[in-house]
This record gives structure tokens, sequence and C-alpha cells, in this order.
């Protein structure tokens, strides 16, 4: 493979497609980019350079109490666009909201209309092994946030800066790719 995959969308079989249509465009911010006359198929955007980034398709076939993905996970760029996000979902009324500090990201987790778990999230400037999830409080001031990261990813085993991480997994990927 000569260049490297990066996820470009996500689609979702769901039950109702204008109630999801309503959520992704009214709290999370997308517009839709195209889609089928007849509503079976609608692609969302936030992206002018991705046509699509979701994918909502009519004719969900499976529980409605089991969610369709794991997670659809959005990298929102700066903590206060975390905390932006997370006073958004909150203010509308969305289910199962989590604010996590991963050590190597801040995230906030919630439910959108059909239960499938959204989370958005930015890098923090280091790496700590994963899995680790702390729970924080997203109301605090950014600066706050960030001196209480690094004081606990810097008494974790295996910190170090998101830069040393970056560059021993850009060795191990050129090795596979020599291999």
């Amino acid at each position: 493979m000569d260049t490297a995959p990066r996820l470009s969308h996500v689609g979702l079989y769901v039950h109702d497609v204008a109630k999801m249509i309503e959520f992704y465009t009214e709290v999370l911010g997308f517009v839709v980019s195209d889609g089928a006359d007849d509503g079976r198929i609608t692609f969302l955007s936030r992206n002018p350079s991705d046509h699509h980034q979701v994918v909502l398709v009519r004719g969900r076939q499976t529980d409605p109490e089991v969610p369709m993905v794991q997670q659809v996970s959005f990298n929102v760029g700066t903590l206060d666009q975390v905390q932006k996000a997370f006073r958004k979902v909150r203010d509308a009324g969305c289910e199962g909201i989590r604010p996590i500090c991963h050590g190597n990201a801040w995230s906030v987790y919630f439910q959108d209309p059909e239960g499938n778990q959204i989370e958005m999230f930015c890098d923090t400037p280091w790496y700590v092994p994963q899995p680790l999830g702390i729970k924080i409080d997203l109301d605090k001031p950014a600066a706050e946030l960030v001196a209480e990261t690094e004081a606990f990813c810097r008494d974790r085993d295996g910190f170090m800066p998101i830069e040393e991480w970056r560059a021993a997994i850009s060795q191990k990927i050129a090795a596979k790719l020599q291999a």
C-alpha cells in the first residue's frame, strides 16, 4: 500500500432519517451535502474537502436497543472546541454524556438519537499508554484542564511528548512498509 489509509466517512443504517438529519445538522453542525430524492440516503459533511463524512441510510434492520456502531469520532481540533461541543450536546439533552481525558486526548462522548456513540475530541500534546480514561469537568477553564492533564500524564509510566511517540510509531510504520 503506497499511501496511508485515513478514515473518510461513516455510514449508519437508521430508523428515523429526518430525526437523525436534524440531530447531525442542528446539534453537530453538519450540512446536507447530497442525497437521494426519495430520502433513502443522505450525505452530510462539515468539511468542503469531503463530499461526505457521515452517511445516513434508511432501513436499519437491527434491534433499536442495540447501537449500529461502537463509536463515530470527530476531531474538533482544540480543547475549546471540545468544551463548546460538550455545552451544545448538554443543552440539546443528549443521552450518555461522558467527558473523558485519555491523556492523549480530551473527549466528550454522547449518544445520537438512535443510541450510536459519538465522540468529539482533540489531541493533547502528550502520549501515555492506552487504554486510559478519567472523568473530567469540561466546565473548568481550559488552562486548568491543560495543567491537570499534564500533571496526570507526567505521573504515568510511558509518558512522553506526543512528537516523540509519533517519531517512534513512524519508524514502526516505515519498517512495516519496507517488509
